[in-house]
């Protein structure tokens, strides 16, 4: 380790010289408040800014261990300093003058979710913090100007550190209300369980989004009210208790007219997954954290998946025990989500009609006297629902709108109406009933014998493109993963909520193919080890003998998985 001053003597002895000079920076250094690492020098101005890493010794950061002790805490409070940090170098960003991306100072940007960032993260042994960033090194064409790296390294960081990493320079008070937050919806989404609950929505929850791209709370949003006979109230371990709509196990139905909300609910249901920051509107929207989305992705690959429970006797003979294909239809994709994320542990699916595959979810009685059930190989979702749930514990919450035939399949029905949620159970079942008086007309195909649970016996083996030591892998925002000239498109998979995500899921591929898919073990073996890897060792057990950049996510195993099911070069 070298002092700041042998940084500053190197700094001075390179001024004005050559770009490539910068490569000597590489290294530790001590500043008064923190380590500084110079982990990656850019290439010249114009290429990717250089790496660094602040480490930041407990002594100096001096949080009391109660605000990280758990890892909900942990998380939450990892993000509040990383929103903080991000703030102040956001002041300083290009203060420092040159070509191309001289004077950046970047790091990692969070949205509305809480989020497990390796940008940022705290030891919890001893309440050390890491901040990891990118720095682009000034220079004046290619010529090094040290002078404005001076300005970054020397006054802005320490300036930022000071500000944003010292327990005593923050807003504790903030900081107190922040990981109380973060306690209470953890507390919550184990409370899901001993209530029979898949999801809660708290009352005065703002659940529309400004717009399409944005995740900021509606202005004027009408805020959510629970029907009385959904109530629940929770008694929190900070602060308050709070009453809201409780979403039972089994089978839930939401309906209503066109731009009333159904969507929107579904959404933020979707996303309560994840812990949200306050003032979101979502705070308190909260649903198992396994829980999926579902929805036909049509021209998805498909590899050795079992999916006999919903279709079966193919007219070419093809095997839908070990189905595969490199182009589904949307029945064909959406069957095979809704085993994937069985095979991934999830015991809720979320489904929304407009993005469903209609033959998929139903068949109408005028189709059933037309085409037979023995010459229509798939069985739809509304003759497996009931099933899903009652022997195989998987509750669905659906969206449905221009059909009623699941009417008699729920046991909740709530109905949105300009955004305000109405319990019509009873209401829809009886209307149900005088519809169903008519012979036949139930939305069912008649009896269909009981699925047995899909075999999840998949045993992968490394595709060899993995283990070229020069291997280009590329995230296209929240699209997919191009490696060398494949890809893996998960731009279906809709809780993906952040590129860092991306990045992250890039990393664990490259580790799963040559470390874990040996031929031996199942992706759920693959999953559930690579998993227990990162919760134990972090980043550092999966990026070997490398530098851990400052840009991933911890992603949930559900995205782990749908990953690896959609490589089209999986091979078994």
């Amino acid at each position: 380790m070298k002092e700041k001053q042998e940084l500053r003597n190197i700094l001075d002895r390179i001024d004005q010289k050559g770009y490539p000079a910068y490569k000597e920076l590489k290294g530790v250094y001590k500043f008064d408040e923190y380590i500084f690492v110079i982990e990656h020098v850019q290439g010249d101005p114009f290429a990717a800014p250089s790496r660094v890493k602040i480490e930041v010794a407990d002594k100096i950061a001096g949080f009391p261990r109660d605000l990280y002790e758990m890892k909900c805490k942990k998380i939450a409070l990892q993000d509040y300093l990383l929103r903080e940090f991000g703030r102040q170098i956001e002041h300083y960003s290009f203060k420092a003058r040159g070509s191309g991306k001289s004077g950046l100072m970047a790091i990692s940007r969070p949205g509305q979710e809480v989020l497990e960032r390796s940008a940022c993260e705290i030891n919890d042994r001893d309440g050390s913090i890491i901040v990891r960033m990118e720095i682009g090194l000034p220079a004046n064409g290619r010529t090094i100007n040290a002078g404005e790296l001076i300005k970054i390294l020397f006054e802005y960081i320490p300036e930022a550190v000071h500000r944003s990493l010292r327990y005593q320079s923050l807003d504790q008070d903030k900081i107190e209300k922040a990981v109380g937050l973060a306690m209470n919806q953890d507390f919550i989404r184990k409370e899901l369980k001993r209530h029979s609950l898949v999801a809660f929505i708290a009352n005065g929850s703002i659940l529309p989004r400004e717009s399409g791209v944005s995740g900021k709370p509606m202005k004027n949003a009408i805020a959510w009210v629970s029907p009385k006979s959904l109530e629940v109230t929770m008694e929190l371990p900070f602060g308050r208790a709070v009453t809201g709509t409780g979403i039972p196990e089994g089978v839930t139905l939401i309906v209503g007219g066109g731009y009333h909300g159904k969507s929107t609910l579904l959404e933020a249901l979707e996303l309560g997954v994840y812990n949200h920051i306050a003032g979101d509107g979502r705070e308190y929207v909260i649903t198992d954290d396994k829980a999926m989305k579902i929805r036909a992705e049509d021209g998805r690959s498909i590899q050795h998946v079992d999916i006999s429970m919903f279709i079966r006797n193919l007219p070419n003979g093809k095997n839908t025990k070990v189905f595969c294909t490199e182009d589904a239809s949307g029945s064909t994709s959406q069957a095979a989500n809704v085993v994937e994320a069985m095979e991934a542990g999830s015991q809720v699916l979320l489904i929304d009609e407009d993005t469903s595959a209609t033959n998929f979810m139903i068949r109408d009685e005028l189709m059933q006297r037309v085409v037979h059930k023995e010459k229509e190989p798939i069985i739809p979702y509304i003759d497996r629902i009931r099933e899903l749930y009652e022997k195989d514990g998987v509750s669905t919450i659906l969206v449905a709108g221009s059909s009623g035939a699941y009417f008699m399949k729920a046991d909740l029905i709530i109905q949105m109406d300009h955004y305000t949620a109405y319990e019509i159970t009873q209401y829809a079942k009886g209307e149900a009933v005088k519809y169903t008086r008519e012979a036949g007309v139930n939305g069912t195909t008649g009896e269909i014998e009981q699925a047995q649970l899909p075999d999840y016996d998949r045993k992968v083996k490394a595709d060899k493109e993995w283990m070229q030591d020069r291997l280009k892998v590329k995230v296209l925002g929240l699209d997919s993963i191009m490696i060398n000239h494949a890809g893996i498109d998960v731009r279906y998979v809709e809780q993906l909520v952040d590129t860092e995500q991306m990045q992250a899921l890039a990393v664990i591929m490259q580790y799963a193919q040559k470390r874990k898919m040996n031929g031996e073990h199942t992706i759920q073996k693959i999953v559930e080890e690579i998993y227990e890897i990162l919760m134990k060792q972090g980043w550092k057990g999966i990026i070997e003998n490398r530098d851990i950049p400052g840009n991933l996510v911890i992603p949930r195993k559900q995205e782990i998985f749908a990953c690896i099911n959609r490589y089209r070069k999986l091979h078994f």
